[in-house]
This record gives structure tokens, C-alpha cells and sequence, in this order.
């Protein structure tokens, strides 16, 4: 028996391979082996990213933690269909994304201001803003917010990877099953979609 340990406690028997920084390739045969310490590696690894796309979709904390909860489950239980061809964070990202726009297309809702002002990188009022400047900033990122929930899901699905996770257009198309070529295009029509919104 093959045991890759990872800083864990305790004796097992057979033979042991201790990796000091195991890859995800390592966590997920690991996690393959039955090896349930592993998986909790991923999700450590992984979980805030996860848990930062979903917020972008959702827009509030608990939906968004659920969300994120479900992508690792629904990761776990299809771990086996993981072939390695993309990153496990691509993977994992592409979970992340169906779950969120099946989430927002049953329940769609408004988003609170703090979450709106966390799209625009969370600024909080400054010293040299006044408080009309900040609300007239909260006031046009809610505007942001509602144009881009109202573009087609793939459109909304790449803004929010290009713009607020800044993934290159390869990264993307693996993430959402695309082309790179199909990934610019949705990415120009949701700018010029958005324009339009805005305008």
C-alpha cells in the first residue's frame, strides 16, 4: 500500500512517501487512493477563489458560501471524471460557474451596496470623497452591477472572469467549454452590451 502523507499525525501501515508541497495532481490521486485529508488540501487551496467568483454572481456573502460549499461537493463526487487536461483550479472554476448561473437564474435578486462597492474593489469612503461623491459611486455601481446581470449568461459569465478575476481569454475558454475565438467575441458583445445598458 502507497500512503502520501502531508504533514499528517499518526502511523499507517505500508509504505509511506512524505511530499512537503504536495501539487493538486498529488491531492487529487491522493483523493482518488480514499485519502480524505487530501481533498480537505484542495478545498483550503481553492476555496477563496471559488468562494469570489460565486460572490460575483450572487452578490452576498451567504449565498455565496453555499455556492462555494456545492462546487466542492459537486467536485468531490465527480473527482473521478477530473482528467487533467485543464488546471484543477480551471475545473473547479467551470464548476463554479454552471452552479452560479443556475443559482441566479432560479433566484435572481438585488445586490447590497457593500457587495456592489466590493465589484469596484471595495474602496470605502475615503477622506478626500464627500459623502454625495460615495453615494453617487455606490449609486452607478449598483447601475453596473444590474446592466451586467441582465447580459446572456456566457456574456456575464466572461465579463466577470476577463474583468474581475483578469483570466486570459485561454483560461477562460477552458473554464467555460469555449473557444478562445468564442471567448473574445462574448467579451466585445458584453462590453458593447453593457455600453448600451449604461447609456
Amino acid at each position: 500500500m502507497l500512503t502520501r502523507t502531508w504533514g499528517a499525525t499518526g502511523e499507517e501501515p505500508g509504505y509511506k512517501v512524505t511530499v512537503a508541497t504536495p501539487t493538486d495532481a498529488d491531492l487529487v490521486d491522493a483523493t482518488l487512493a480514499g485519502d480524505r485529508y487530501a481533498f480537505d488540501l484542495i478545498v483550503e487551496r481553492h476555496r477563496r477563489h471559488v468562494y469570489q467568483l460565486c460572490y460575483r454572481f450572487v452578490g452576498n456573502h451567504e449565498d455565496a458560501s453555499d455556492l462555494a460549499q456545492d462546487v466542492f461537493v459537486r467536485a468531490y463526487r465527480s473527482l473521478k471524471t477530473f482528467k487533467g487536461q485543464a488546471s484543477l483550479g480551471t475545473w473547479l472554476y467551470r464548476i463554479a460557474v454552471n452552479v452560479s448561473l443556475n443559482q441566479v437564474a432560479r433566484q435572481p435578486r438585488l445586490v447590497s451596496v457593500d457587495a456592489l462597492l466590493a465589484d469596484h474593489g471595495g474602496r470605502a469612503v475615503s477622506a478626500d470623497e464627500s459623502p454625495s461623491e460615495a453615494l453617487l459611486r455606490g449609486e452607478r455601481a449598483e447601475q453596473v452591477r444590474a446592466a451586467i446581470a441582465r447580459l446572456p449568461k456566457k456574456q456575464r459569465a466572461t465579463l466577470i472572469l476577463r474583468v474581475y478575476h483578469e483570466l486570459p481569454h485561454e483560461q477562460i475558454a477552458g473554464i467555460l467549454g469555449s473557444t478562445v475565438g468564442a471567448v473574445k467575441a462574448n467579451f466585445f458583445h458584453a462590453l458593447h452590451n453593457l455600453k448600451k445598458l449604461l447609456s
